[in-house]
């Protein structure tokens, strides 16, 4: 059997899909990509040709949308990403890492500026932190405090002009880099005839990685990466698929069949017991053309979004890859701390969801990788972490004291190969009713606690804190929600317990 493969290159950082199809029916794709994934941790994190001397490390800081944790490095049999695999061999990967809140804008405001959404008063998309936070020093504006140039380029903070950032930045920026090509279906010109916001939530086209918007990404990252090789730099390169529409060329489309996917549809009806108020409509999904408005998605078009879905999610990975050559060329790679992190968790079909904004464990779960500089390879960290570590942790890697205003946890001792005490919970938050989304201020906030064993969920009237329902999950044996306990008396201390937890770290 032959089969071609290349570490880098556009469209190539996988085994060609032709190739591909070979080796799955071999039942043999498992062990070839660990081979692909292993020649790429080699490749990238081998010795330098120049050493590094005593220059602080560098932060290539990697923000992708919407990406559930259905990454191969996270068990995930179907989906072809080896890029982030390899990262995870290259480092540490958490398999509990949780976000602050299952929507972009107060999840990234949250990372950005290492404090809760209670904190800032960022619960929803329509609030830049800045409002009721001026003096608020971000994590690029720490690291461009202390000499580093602090760039970005592509979705770090919310989208549109207004969540723009300056005084995060030290040097211009490239958050517009998010036009498609003229003649695709989601170039975002104004004037579209007939004018519309959304059309279908899919789309496949013959072109170039740099056709679509996170190629174009990718390439303005490696220019960055060239004109910063010489400095110290923090930059943060944000990757907008797997988030809908869900549009990539269609190499990556070829990397899979839609019958792929039909044992993924599963746990398709609520938990039992779960109240109206933890449940969504999928409203970001419905606005598309092609999506019904209400009720059920037809089977077919739901096993065509996983298909989009996951092709976006491989088109991403081999954007990544390129990034990661870079560096190797650059000599760059032993100096310089990769983190990449999505900015919460996603529903595929699982209750009868699609997208997030829920604070059930597939919204609320996201992936987290950790490589470079001391970081230990090849370690899975099972110990329960969130988004808001991830601001004293580069920090502390950086080897600057933290900062008292962060509110979490370094967890480089995690990174290298250390026990660490640390609270073993992790506090998600979202809003009801959905239209608060688009409002300034929430009228209803379910505080969700992850402990190793349970997820306890209280909805209460916001500001008021009037507890209005409860809910609780038994995960130690799945990450699937089955049944709400919250009625029974038995469970009602330990409810009681982690209510208290909530009003001690939620502010």
């Amino acid at each position: 059997m032959s089969w071609h493969m290349q570490i880098s290159g556009e469209g190539k950082n996988h085994v060609e899909p032709s190739a591909y199809w070979m080796l799955k029916t071999e039942g043999v794709q498992r062990t070839i990509m660990k081979l692909v994934a292993s020649i790429m941790v080699l490749s990238w994190f081998s010795c330098s040709n120049k050493p590094s001397g005593h220059r602080p490390p560098n932060i290539l800081f990697i923000a992708i949308d919407d990406l559930r944790p259905v990454l191969g490095c996270y068990g995930n049999k179907t989906m072809i990403s080896p890029v982030m695999d390899s990262l995870a061999m290259a480092g540490v990967l958490f398999e509990n890492a949780y976000c602050q809140e299952a929507v972009c804008n107060p999840s990234r405001a949250s990372l950005m500026t290492g404090r809760r959404p209670d904190n800032i008063g960022v619960w929803t998309l329509k609030t830049h932190f800045r409002e009721k936070n001026p003096d608020a020093i971000t994590l690029p504006q720490f690291f461009k405090e202390r000499g580093y140039s602090s760039r970005e380029v592509g979705k770090i903070y919310h989208d549109g002009a207004y969540f723009k950032d300056p005084v995060s930045w030290s040097g211009e920026s490239f958050y517009n880099v998010t036009q498609n090509d003229p003649g695709h279906k989601y170039n975002l010109e104004e004037n579209l005839i007939p004018p519309r916001s959304k059309a279908a939530a899919t789309e496949e086209a013959a072109v170039s990685d740099s056709a679509y918007i996170d190629g174009k990404v990718a390439d303005a990252a490696i220019r960055l990466l060239n004109e910063l090789k010489d400095t110290s730099f923090f930059l943060a390169v944000g990757f907008r698929r797997p988030h809908l529409p869900f549009s990539a060329p269609k190499k990556y489309w070829d990397y899979y069949q839609r019958s792929d996917f039909a044992e993924e549809l599963t746990h398709l009806n609520a938990p039992e017991g779960t109240p109206v108020l933890a449940m969504t409509n999928s409203n970001e999904l419905r606005g598309y053309e092609d999506i019904v408005s209400e009720g059920p998605i037809d089977v077919d078009k739901q096993l065509e979004l996983l298909h989009g879905y996951y092709a976006s999610t491989s088109y991403v990975d081999a954007q990544i890859g390129k990034l990661m050559k870079t560096l190797r060329q650059l000599d760059l790679a032993t100096n310089t701390i990769v983190v990449l992190w999505s900015d919460h968790g996603y529903h595929l079909g699982d209750f009868g969801l699609w997208c997030k904004s829920t604070n059930f464990e597939a919204a609320t779960r996201v992936a987290l990788l950790f490589s470079g500089g001391p970081i230990v390879r090849n370690r899975k960290e099972n110990a329960i972490v969130e988004l808001l570590d991830v601001y004293p942790t580069l920090v502390d890697l950086a080897g600057f004291p933290v900062p008292d205003y962060v509110q979490g946890n370094s967890i480089k001792p995690m990174l290298l190969g250390q026990e660490m005490d640390k609270d073993p919970v992790a506090l998600s938050q979202f809003v009801r009713p959905y239209a608060a989304i688009n409002q300034q201020d929430p009228q209803i906030m379910g505080y969700s606690i992850r402990t190793p064993d349970y997820r306890f969920t209280e909805w209460r009237k916001f500001p008021e804190m009037d507890v209005i329902d409860r809910e609780l999950y038994d995960l130690h044996e799945s990450r699937i929600e089955a049944i709400n306990l919250a009625q029974r008396k038995e469970f009602q201390p330990l409810m009681d317990s982690l209510a208290v937890k909530i009003d001690q770290i939620r502010n």
